[in-house]
């Protein structure tokens, strides 16, 4: 058992780091992201190698004790990239090289999904990530081939979509990351710009924020906070308007993602080494 105790630092706020955190299984995928659901259950993605290694599950589910009380999605997911929870309880996992979103009820059945599977440009072009908004609306990224946000109505509709691979305003080079701000914002890492870019829900720009070495991902709490990892490796807290409020080290080579628990804590997924990362408040 390890005998320190390693506390950081996001502005006035203190968090004690626990690592590895949760029952995930050894040898059967890396981790490369985490959400959480509404009853506080911790969604932990796995990405394997689909043509190399044998079928496991995806998404390992976790009480937010860390507990094991479930996985699902072994032969559903082939490249499993970024997931995010819904308010309502469905689960959307990004299955990049497959060209789709999955969606899943809160036990791992499928349920739909977004874009054409293994169809290229239909309309995907290795999707990156995906966020839901309080009333349904769907935003999914993509960025290893393309440079697009896809905006989607409740009942999967697409409705909108802009951007462009590229290093001007609006432009990405790499959308790897997205989230929804309470009021309404879509913000994106844009990661190999190193930058955050800020969008009306129509695309339209609204301000750029720097300071970053590839963010990898973004999470948001109810009064607008972000938190982006990146691969200096940090983690940034920012103000509502995108101020600068603090940055701390609390992993040793990047998060892929991160999310927030209802208890305050944050959760950190690392590919490298492969496990989760929980920071819990402890001022």
């Amino acid at each position: 058992m390890a005998g320190h105790e390693l506390i950081v630092a996001l502005g006035e706020r203190r968090y004690r780091v626990e690592r590895p955190w949760g029952a995930l299984p050894q040898g059967q995928g890396k981790v490369t992201d985490v959400a959480v659901d509404g009853e506080g259950r911790v969604h932990v993605l796995l990405r394997s190698d689909p043509l190399v290694d044998a079928p496991s599950d995806a998404v390992v589910v976790l009480a937010p004790d860390g507990t094991r009380i479930g996985a699902w999605g072994a032969g559903l997911i082939a490249d499993a990239h970024m997931l995010a929870t819904a308010p309502d309880g469905r689960v959307f996992v990004v299955d990049r090289d497959a060209h789709e979103v999955v969606i899943c009820d809160r036990d791992g059945q499928r349920i739909g999904g977004l874009g054409s599977r293994n169809t290229p440009h239909a309309p995907f072009n290795h999707p990156t990530d995906v966020a839901i908004s309080a009333v349904g609306e769907i935003y999914v990224c993509e960025g290893y081939a393309a440079g697009t946000v896809h905006r989607f109505a409740p009942d999967g509709r697409r409705i909108g979509a802009w951007g462009a691979i590229g290093n001007a305003p609006g432009e990405f080079m790499n959308a790897h990351a997205v989230w929804l701000q309470p009021d309404g914002r879509v913000v994106v890492a844009d990661r190999d710009n190193n930058r955050l870019q800020i969008f009306t829900a129509d695309g339209d720009l609204l301000g750029m924020v720097g300071g970053f070495r590839q963010p990898m991902d973004i999470w948001g709490d109810a009064e607008g906070h972000l938190f982006v990892t990146d691969l200096l490796p940090s983690l940034t807290m920012l103000a509502p308007d995108g101020a600068f409020i603090g940055r701390c080290r609390p992993v040793l080579n990047g998060a892929h993602g991160i999310w927030g628990a209802p208890d305050g804590a944050l959760l950190l997924a690392e590919g490298n080494p492969s496990r989760v990362t929980r920071l819990v408040r402890i001022a």
